[in-house]
């Protein structure tokens, strides 16, 4: 595989984290789809909730593409009553290494 993000890494050390520092841990596996088609490799990630002034895409050591953030957590009023939350907050960081075709100078996002 091109991807150097390893799915299974971490994933026996989750149920050892405490509750307060799961909120960072989901969000940093932020979900993204790749693919590729004879015009240019295709990435989609799920960031709702972040502007794209809070995503960074860059490419580091010449073909490893980074897509990085932070999602803040809400902001809370005193009357609030919250029910449920399952929106992340916190930083998360994605690396994908580009094969040899991939033209990283005419990286954009949008």
């Amino acid at each position: 595989s091109l991807d150097i993000w390893d799915p299974f890494e971490g994933f026996s050390a989750v149920a050892s984290v405490p509750p307060s520092a799961r909120e960072t841990t989901a969000f940093a596996t932020a979900r993204i789809d790749w693919r590729e088609t004879p015009e240019a490799h295709i990435f989609k990630a799920d960031l709702p909730g972040l502007k794209k002034e809070e995503v960074k895409v860059e490419v580091e050591d010449g073909n490893v593409l980074q897509i990085s953030g932070e999602r803040s957590k809400e902001h809370e009023e005193k009357n609030d009553k919250w029910h449920r939350v399952e929106r992340s907050c916190g930083k998360f960081m994605r690396r994908f290494r580009l094969p040899e075709n991939a033209k990283v100078d005419q990286v954009k996002a949008n």
